[in-house]
């Protein structure tokens, strides 16, 4: 094969990877509009943004570093640090907004993270009437 119809097709690849990212963003932003309550919200900017920033971020890196023989360590560490944060922000805001009583949606289905708050507290209620 011709080594130009290889770097074509390569090119591509990151393209449609980027493209990709883009539209998970786009997505995203549609879930934050639409959906009903702050914990579906909050799933819509943990997930799919989240993977949009990384598709975009991951595109760009790899292109960078086939293309024009550049390693970023800044592209790097926003990729790492996109994974971590963005999860775990959208996870302490939902149980944030839980505990101080944000209502749920009112077509929910289930709730399991009462239960555990309640064996949580009964379970401090019996530690501190034993000391």
């Amino acid at each position: 094969m011709n080594m130009d119809l290889i770097k074509t097709v390569i090119e591509y690849v990151f393209v449609l990877l980027i493209l990709t990212g883009a539209l998970l963003s786009a997505v995203s932003s549609v879930g934050l509009i639409r959906l009903p309550d702050v914990y579906l919200r909050s799933h819509a900017a943990a997930k799919s943004a989240t993977l949009g920033v990384l598709c975009v971020l991951s595109g760009a890196f790899l292109y960078f570093a086939f293309f024009l023989d550049f390693i970023s360590a800044k592209l790097l560490l926003g990729i790492v640090f996109v994974f971590m944060t963005s999860p775990l922000s959208a996870h302490l805001t939902g149980r944030a907004a839980y505990r101080s009583g944000v209502p749920l949606w009112s077509r929910r289905v289930q709730d399991d993270l009462k239960e555990a708050l309640e064996k949580e507290q009964e379970q401090v209620k019996a530690d501190s009437s034993s000391s």
